[in-house]
């Protein structure tokens, strides 16, 4: 039953997917804002079906950050619609022709960007992320399947169908947007063996599950297997600004994949530095692991194992490392990193520029929290997905990253010899 019930709802919306290569910008911005309507005008009945999860949540002690991560509040809710609405907002990069050539035969030759096709996200926990992606996928003309957490269950079926309602409501097939109502992993599993109806998936989770989802699929995945972030004091940092960027990058979301892991502190500004920053840390409730040097600085830290280094802690953990140089940093997060998001504190120009150049993860940052990492405060109205594998896409995924290239040819007659 579950298996013909997921192939019927990725059938569809193979066949709706169709329906929106021809769809107009106009319509499916005015699409996009209904929704971002609904949304609003259904705000009760949102909150209503959250508290179902948020209760089971509360029973099955999910840690604080989880249920930050899972509660619909007003202003959520508020993001959610507006997100929608700067999607609305962007241009339309669907047959955007780029990179108009001229051969020697006189053949003009270019590339159309067209839609993926049929997108499937799997993803845990935030329930802002079904919207987000139904917004995003719908702008790049493609069909969606959704497949949340059952932590979520309530929250996402509900936003599923104002979504819906709200899709045909503007005359468009209900079914671009499609969602597995199943909460058992074999859902996921079959999910995965439909690549005659779906060309892409993205997980957005914990390791664990990109890692499932990687080996079962037989589809192409964009991976994002977690988020390391790290955060470099430089000998020549603003001491205050650094403090204000650190805490930030900490404490203000730490249950989120671009919130700061491990802090690097380069060691001519660390005895300066570190007995503010542990202090200003620990008022917020951070527990602080160090390296010995870091330990022999701030006596009361905790010792820092290996694991540390690789551990993407999603709560108020925090893994300091005092290095020798840059040179000793930007190694510790080629070895240790995620290709997810590092920074730099400095008002050195010249070593911020080398550690732009040097640092290859999907976004790099100078004086800046890492919390920015993030699809719409990047200008992309909201993102579908953060990719650290470097593929067609890398960092933060908008509306263009869910299309692709065609090459399209303009000729007179030519023909070839």
């Amino acid at each position: 039953m579950t298996d013909s019930l997921i192939e019927t709802i990725a059938a569809r919306a193979r066949t709706a997917s169709r329906s929106l290569v021809s769809l107009s910008t106009t319509r499916k911005n005015r699409a996009l804002k209904a929704m971002a309507q609904g949304l609003r005008h259904n705000a009760r009945t949102l909150k209503n079906e959250n508290a179902k999860d948020l209760e089971r949540a509360e029973a099955n002690r999910l840690s604080p950050s989880m249920i930050d991560r899972l509660t619909l509040s007003d202003k959520v809710i508020e993001g959610m619609a507006r997100a929608l609405e700067e999607i609305a907002e962007l241009p339309d990069p669907v047959g955007k022709i780029t990179g108009m050539t001229r051969r020697p035969n006189g053949l003009t030759v270019g590339k159309m960007r067209i839609p993926l096709g049929v997108v499937a996200i799997i993803y845990e926990s935030r329930p802002n992320v079904t919207s987000d992606a139904a917004g995003l996928c719908l702008k790049s003309g493609n069909a969606v399947i959704l497949r949340g957490g059952s932590e979520a269950i309530h929250s996402n079926r509900a936003i599923v169908e104002v979504l819906k309602s709200s899709l045909q409501e503007s005359g468009i097939s209900p079914d671009v947007i499609g969602f597995i109502p199943v909460t058992e992993r074999k859902a996921v599993n079959e999910m995965l063996s439909l690549e005659q109806y779906i060309d892409l998936v993205i997980p957005r989770g914990g390791e664990g599950l990109i890692r499932t989802v990687v080996e079962n699929s037989r589809i192409p995945v964009l991976k994002h297997y977690k988020g390391v972030c790290h955060i470099f004091v430089d000998r020549d940092a603003d001491l205050e600004k650094a403090y204000r960027i650190c805490l930030n990058a900490k404490v203000q979301r730490p249950g989120v994949c671009n919130a700061m892991e491990t802090l690097l502190v380069d060691a001519p500004v660390a005895k300066r530095f570190l007995p503010e920053m542990v202090r200003l840390f620990r008022e917020n409730g951070v527990d602080v692991r160090g390296c010995e040097k870091t330990r022999a600085i701030v006596g009361d830290v905790a010792q820092a194992t290996e694991d540390d280094w690789y551990e993407e802690y999603l709560d108020l953990i925090l893994a300091v490392k005092v290095t020798e140089d840059m040179q000793e940093a930007i190694e510790h997060i080629e070895r240790y990193g995620s290709d997810h998001t590092e920074a730099i504190i400095t008002e050195n120009y010249t070593r911020a520029m080398e550690f732009l150049r040097e640092v290859d993860s999907s976004t790099v940052l100078v004086n800046a929290s890492t919390r920015f990492s993030d699809g719409g405060e990047f200008g992309l109205g909201a993102e579908v997905g953060i990719c650290t594998s470097r593929i067609h896409a890398y960092g933060p995924m908008g509306i263009e990253d869910l299309t692709i290239g065609k090459f399209v040819c303009f000729g007179d007659g030519q023909i070839r010899t």
